[in-house]
């Protein structure tokens, strides 16, 4: 009879630091584009020319 483990393995110590560095990278490049104005206008041309 096999005994059943509910719990999933959990990622190796350096891919979770990977994924949380690429998290954070991710993070701060969407905060880099919002501090550019001419960016957030063409965002928002863009996004009015879809209505």
């Amino acid at each position: 009879m096999a005994l059943h483990n509910p719990t999933p393995r959990l990622a190796s110590r350096p891919a979770r630091l990977l994924g949380w560095v690429a998290a954070v990278l991710a993070l701060l490049a969407v905060f880099a584009l919002y501090t550019a104005p001419g960016f957030m206008v063409m965002l928002s041309d863009q996004l009015w020319a879809c209505f």
